[in-house]
């Protein structure tokens, strides 16, 4: 019996590993995929944004609960060149006092539409993104910025189980999306 369980928590963890279990970043992509091959398997992205050089940023959230971002880069040649998790302690460390929310949405795509709220009193609009913690366990990364000018005032992750909104004791991240 132990060995079943076994087997199928390898084949359910297996299934949840990346955007489609293939063979370039986890998404079933060739290694210099072309950006029609990238939107035939992963279809139009939530944002896109070019760059001076031709590249190309492409986001793909995997939410409103789920803990992920991909964020595709796509070179001026138009083949791809990177697929990063945006939903990362490090990526959340590159936000900083004064940026704008444009440049927010390049470092870690749309918020959870659901969870994004304005606070009149303070002036203040905060943007929420689910993920997974360094330890494995949910949690929430908060951007809070002034309302009147689009610029971060701060930033702060919170674990689910602090929140109260977590389904189990610890919220594993398991599978979850």
């Amino acid at each position: 019996m132990k060995r079943l369980a076994l087997i199928a928590l390898t084949a359910l963890l297996g299934a949840c590993t990346g955007l489609g279990g293939g063979r370039h970043f986890g998404t079933g992509l060739p290694p210099d995929a072309t950006v029609g091959e990238v939107l035939q398997a992963m279809g139009e992205p939530a944002l896109q944004w070019q760059e001076a050089d031709g590249t190309r940023l492409f986001a793909y959230p995997r939410g409103p609960q789920g803990v992920h971002t991909w964020m595709l880069r796509i070179g001026a040649d138009g083949r791809l060149r990177s697929i990063e998790n945006a939903l990362e302690p490090r990526v959340f460390a590159r936000i900083a006092r004064d940026q704008t929310m444009e440049d927010v949405l390049r470092f870690l795509g749309p918020p959870d539409p659901s969870a994004t709220a304005y606070f009149e009193r303070r002036d203040e609009l905060v943007w929420q993104w689910r993920f997974c913690e360094d330890f494995g366990e949910l949690a929430h990364f908060y951007v809070l910025f002034d309302g009147t000018s689009g610029r971060v005032r701060s930033t702060l992750s919170l674990l689910e189980r602090n929140i109260g909104s977590c389904g189990g004791p610890w919220g594993s991240c398991g599978c979850r999306r």
